[in-house]
């Protein structure tokens, strides 16, 4: 098959289906779960790696040998106010931490519409937005070869999704307006398949009344 890509959080709503897409696509994703995670059937023969991502050597273990990581934990909610610190941004540390520790220099990282933020209802769970900007910065400064994926409000739509379009923008520019996991999903392939795409952050919401553009048509526009 295609090249191998990891994904850490795969058995997440979004994760899942970008082992999917990845396998639609002729890719090998390997999957990177906590112990107790459960997988849907459509991923029941792919690589899995269960492991707790604070533990260095299993990550390290883990992404060996992946040509990409796409990142798509993120902190669930939870009494533990402590819980986005430590998943949205420590937890993207560490991972950025082992790629550049085994040579994983392509990095794909789902974060949120409005990240950073300090006046958004969001953060009253923890200041989620807050660590979710820390986490990016970690990539940022990485010097990996990384793109920030911000999608909107995620939605489990999965119906009516190939004529909708992308509403592709850089930072700071949208702050509301939602998206279909399945098609933050293929957002992440595409920023992956895109040399354009490469330290950027990009926002994605997506309406069925937009036309469908491809990311690298948006790019090039823009320059």
């Amino acid at each position: 098959m295609g090249r191998t890509v990891a994904i850490s959080g795969a058995s997440g709503k979004t994760g899942y289906r970008i082992a999917e897409e990845l396998l639609a696509r002729g890719d090998t994703p390997r999957l990177l779960l906590r112990p107790g995670s459960v997988l849907p059937p459509s991923l029941a023969d792919c690589d899995c790696r269960r492991l707790d991502l604070t533990d260095a050597p299993a990550l390290d273990d883990a992404l060996r040998g992946a040509d990409a990581l796409i990142i798509a934990t993120g902190a669930r909610p939870s009494p533990d106010l402590t819980t986005p610190l430590r998943v949205d941004a420590w937890g993207v540390q560490r991972q950025v931490d082992s790629c550049r520790r085994v040579g994983v220099n392509r990095v794909v990282l789902v974060s949120s519409l409005c990240a950073g933020r300090w006046l958004h209802p969001l953060n009253l769970f923890g200041l989620i937005l807050v660590w979710k900007r820390l986490g990016e910065r970690a990539l940022e400064t990485s010097g990996l070869d990384w793109t920030v994926i911000r999608p909107g409000g995620l939605s489990e739509r999965e119906e009516a999704l190939e004529n909708e379009g992308i509403r592709w923008t850089g930072p700071d520019q949208q702050d509301s307006n939602a998206i279909p996991r399945r098609l933050v999903a293929r957002c992440c392939l595409e920023a992956l398949d895109t040399p354009a795409a490469s330290g950027r952050i990009l926002e994605v919401t997506s309406s069925p009344s937009l036309p469908p553009v491809r990311l690298e048509q948006v790019l090039a526009a823009a320059t």
